[in-house]
């Protein structure tokens, strides 16, 4: 049996969807219990529709399977993976809420160095409800915070910040590490002693990061169209690069449209080491394949007429097609993908026109 954690108040219940992709039985939510249960639950159910999923009783939730998401999407189905956990993006896409909270099923709670236990999403709420700083970089770190400023030096015109639209969450436990280096240090491990930095920071604009989908919150209404985890896994040549695509388009599209990516603070427990060889197969050509995608990245510049979340991730799909193709021809099935995943978000959600919201349901658990 899990230790449940301390009962707290739960910020911005109304305006939150937690989603899990899955392939087993939620027992871990019996944990997060006291910090998830007021909640909204979106549940992506990969591998086996067939496959009963069993969530903890008390939870409010909706459970899609791949059904669900060929029946709701029709032939645009195609842009979400399956064996894979870029099926989350799915849960993305039929969430109506302001704010999303993502999470793997192998993560509990942690706890800091005092041994009090962290409430991850009450953090990650907390950083998105607050200013970020990717204009000029703040020596001690979130001006923000109880105790804590901008520093002599700091610009006054840029004090008032920017909206923050993605807060990026850390791990204590099992690290997250690619195959390789997975191979070299196979029992390391994250202790709060050595790895709990009590910080949050924003990633200054320009910079890119290796942004980590086990722990990771957004405003689905500012960035929520470029978060797009790719076509991973079964019948594509990549796989466990899904929250890297999404976190270099989201993180150009942020610097473009002057939004703040944060990231630190909250840590969770990463519970579980996959297996490095496995992860080495996935990986193999999205090791070399980065070499030539940040740069890209890097160097992209998308023009004024890109207004909206959406209008950058079309012209991304139209330069992805451009410049990364010469790398492989998936990359030409991927800015198909993209144009079809902003077809589906704009289907499903209330265009700019003010046209109503389509609202979908998954099969009812038997």
């Amino acid at each position: 049996m899990y230790a449940p954690a301390t009962v707290v108040t739960p910020p911005l219940v109304n305006e939150v969807d937690i989603v899990i992709p899955t392939i087993r039985n939620l027992d871990f939510l019996e944990q997060w219990r006291p910090f998830f249960q007021p909640y909204h639950l979106i549940i992506v159910q990969d591998g086996d529709p067939s496959i009963n999923i069993r969530v903890p009783e008390g939870y409010d939730y909706e459970l899609y399977n791949r059904n669900d998401i060929n029946r709701i999407l029709g032939p645009k189905a195609s842009c979400i993976s399956f064996k894979d956990g870029a099926c989350r993006c799915f849960g993305f896409l039929v969430s109506k809420k302001k704010y999303i909270f993502t999470i793997d099923d192998d993560c509990f709670v942690a706890k800091d160095p005092s041994g009090k236990e962290i409430n991850a999403l009450a953090q990650h709420i907390h950083n998105l409800s607050t200013p970020a700083t990717p204009f000029f970089f703040n020596t001690l770190y979130d001006p923000y915070r109880e105790g804590a400023d901008f520093v002599r030096g700091y610009p006054f015109s840029l004090r008032e910040g920017v909206t923050t639209a993605i807060s990026h969450g850390l791990w204590l436990n099992v690290p997250d590490y690619d195959a390789p280096t997975q191979l070299v240090k196979p029992r390391e491990r994250n202790t709060r002693s050595t790895w709990y930095v009590d910080a949050v920071m924003t990633i200054p604009k320009g910079t890119l990061f290796p942004m980590c989908a086990m722990n990771l919150a957004f405003d689905r209404e500012l960035i929520g169209p470029a978060m797009y985890f790719g076509l991973m896994g079964h019948g594509h040549p990549i796989g466990r690069y899904d929250d890297m695509w999404a976190g270099w388009c989201a993180k150009v599209t942020c610097d473009h449209l002057g939004l703040g990516v944060k990231t630190g603070l909250p840590y969770l427990s990463h519970s579980k080491a996959s297996n490095p060889f496995v992860n080495l197969q996935k990986e193999f050509k999205g090791l070399f394949w980065q070499e030539d995608i940040i740069p890209f990245f890097q160097n992209v510049t998308l023009p004024k007429e890109c207004t909206t979340a959406q209008k950058c991730y079309i012209e991304l799909s139209k330069l992805v097609k451009e410049k990364l193709v010469s790398i492989d021809p998936y990359f030409e099935k991927l800015s198909d993908a993209m144009v079809t995943w902003i077809d589906a978000w704009n289907e499903l959600n209330q265009s700019a026109d003010g046209a109503t919201t389509v609202k979908v349901k998954p099969t009812k658990p038997k």
